[in-house]
């Protein structure tokens, strides 16, 4: 795969994989999810949204390179906040606040009560890559990014329209996501193009995106599953 290529090769994944095909998400976005349905989504979803600096963590533990580790840093504290910083509560928190503003219980949320085995396979199946490939694979992976501002947007509107037992301020999450991922999206894809600079690496780097749109894939059917 040439560098030309590359590009499009990364952007064709996502379009025909990315999981807002999914039948759920497609559910979802039509409004016809009942609160039941819901619920268990978001409390699911927790585990991928906790699992995320984790897998941040893993990427830079494999990085020798310090401009890519600056780079990269901010997606930590982005997801686990800052201590003491009212405005950087971070997206793990904001996504509680969509559990709360969904009936959800914060300490069984936290506790991970109902997770489902196939919903934790599917991410522990994420950070394990993360921790075990090298990290300009690994990197690439997170590629997914490319596609969620505008899943992001759809579902916040989806949200208000058909969902509207779910107050406004439980909606944190979904709005800071439609510009973070953009930029996020952008970093990944800049040192995703500059380091991916063999055709060998190109591949797996098509590869991982795959792989990752395989995991949220994943999530979701197992949620749909036991929706059933």
């Amino acid at each position: 795969m040439t560098s030309e290529e590359f590009p499009a090769a990364l952007r064709a994944v996502g379009e025909r994989g990315y999981h807002h095909l999914h039948p759920f998400h497609v559910r979802m976005n039509a409004g016809e999810l009942s609160p039941g349905e819901i619920r268990t989504w978001v409390a699911n979803r927790f585990y991928y949204q906790r699992s995320i600096p984790l897998k941040d963590a893993a990427i830079l533990s494999n990085c020798s390179e310090r401009d890519v580790r600056r780079v990269w840093l901010h997606r930590i504290v982005d997801h686990d906040g800052a201590e003491g910083v009212e405005d950087r509560a971070g997206g793990i928190e904001a996504w509680l606040r969509l559990a709360e503003g969904c009936g959800l219980e914060r300490g069984s949320v936290l506790a991970g009560e109902g997770l489902l085995p196939g919903v934790r396979f599917a991410v522990d199946a994420y950070v394990n890559f993360a921790r075990t490939q090298p990290w300009q694979i690994a990197v690439a992976s997170s590629l997914t990014e490319l596609f969620a501002p505008d899943l992001m947007a759809e579902r916040l509107a989806a949200f208000r329209c058909h969902y509207t037992w779910v107050p406004d301020w439980a909606f944190d999450y979904f709005q800071s996501r439609v510009t973070q991922a953009r930029v996020d999206s952008e970093e990944a894809l800049s040192l995703t193009l500059r380091w991916c600079d063999t055709p060998e690496l190109r591949r797996r780097a098509v590869g991982a995106l795959r792989f990752k749109c395989d995991v949220l894939w994943s999530l979701l059917d197992a949620i749909a599953a036991h929706a059933c």
